[in-house]
């Protein structure tokens, strides 16, 4: 095979986008979660991966996170993988890291990124099915059942847990 017949194929071959968060939360266990104003609902902080310039998801995670919130930190490990499809767009492969306990500190440095968001909020766990699209709230939960009970990452399709149950 040729470089040129290889680059052919490459070009071939299916599309996949890849998606990364992180899960911030207060000392009393709420989630953050932000309001953007291109779209209804509310998200995770984080973003796509912009992987043509050789980022990888925890990058992506830290790098989204410090341009919505204005906070730089270091995700934490790995807590969910969700493999997204949908009608009108390329799979998405959504990762989710655990971005800590944010202090009062952290949470009054929080400095939104104006040109994509309008607010951010903390949220009871119990209550993220209130704010965040169904399957972003099922991504959560099952990225704060990981934390929770110290399990290896989880493995989710379309927000559902998959593998070993």
């Amino acid at each position: 095979m040729t470089t040129n017949d290889y680059a052919t194929y490459i070009a071939g071959l299916p599309k996949v986008l890849a998606g990364a968060a992180c899960v911030f939360r207060d000392a009393r266990g709420r989630v953050l979660i932000v309001e953007p104003n291109y779209r209804e609902g509310w998200t995770l902080p984080g973003g796509t991966v912009e992987s043509d310039q050789g980022e990888t998801p925890r990058q992506g995670a830290r790098r989204e996170s410090a341009e919505e919130i204005g906070l730089d930190l270091e995700p934490g490990r790995l807590l969910a993988v969700d493999w997204t499809q949908g009608p009108a767009r390329p799979p998405i492969v959504a990762y989710v890291y655990d971005g800590g306990v944010l202090d009062e500190s952290q949470l009054k440095a929080i400095r939104l990124q104006e040109e994509e968001l309008l607010s951010w909020r903390l949220v009871e766990p119990a209550d993220l099915d209130g704010y965040l699209p169904e399957r972003l709230s099922s991504r959560v939960r099952a990225a704060l059942d990981a934390l929770g009970s110290g399990a290896g990452t989880v493995e989710l399709e379309n927000g559902s847990p998959v593998g070993n149950r």
